[in-house]
């Protein structure tokens, strides 16, 4: 995988032997995550952990799980609508309550690495796995459960809202239909 920083990125895939270097991307949360959670999140069978390397420095990593994007039985007029624009994509012969998704449970660029388009790097190589990659079962979303300081990145990078329930929460739900890629 070719960095904008000049040098090879390596995925890795994180094991329960791996041996993490230190990480700080500003958020105590998202580091103490990869540093004190990942492995449990691995042996609990919750989330799979990638972990982005340049030379033997962690450069950043996300973690994946399966998901759905899932209608709810009440909706609104606007979630009426943020959901007509997930179904006008699938046949209507084709459309249900839920879709099937893969979630980025965590997204984190090291402090020393941000702003080179890193974060974009991630969203493209998970949509390859999901596109390019034969899988056991079929994923036709990305979603996540975005921070509110991490919004603007996302909406940058073509995901959308989900609902409008949760406009004034810590978290929005959004998603990037992987068949438009």
């Amino acid at each position: 995988m070719n960095s904008v920083l000049g040098a090879n990125l390596k995925l890795i895939r994180l094991e329960e032997d791996s041996v993490l270097s230190s990480f700080d991307c500003g958020d105590s949360d998202l580091n103490d995550f990869l540093l004190n959670d990942a492995k449990n999140y691995l042996q609990a069978m919750l989330a799979v952990t990638y972990i982005l390397k340049d030379d033997e420095n962690i450069v950043a990593y996300f973690c994946l799980s399966y998901d759905s994007l899932t209608r709810s039985i009440e909706l609104t007029d606007v979630d009426k609508a943020l959901w007509n624009k997930v179904g006008r994509k699938i046949p209507n012969s084709k459309r249900r309550r839920n879709y099937p998704a893969v979630k980025i449970g965590r997204l984190a660029v090291d402090a020393k690495y941000a702003g080179l388009g890193i974060g974009r790097i991630i969203i493209d190589t998970v949509a390859i796995m999901y596109v390019s990659e034969k899988h056991h079962a079929a994923c036709r979303f990305i979603t996540v459960d975005a921070y509110r300081s991490a919004l603007t990145f996302y909406e940058k990078n073509n995901f959308k809202y989900l609902t409008s329930k949760d406009i004034d929460d810590d978290r929005r739900a959004m998603y990037l239909d992987l068949k438009t890629l």
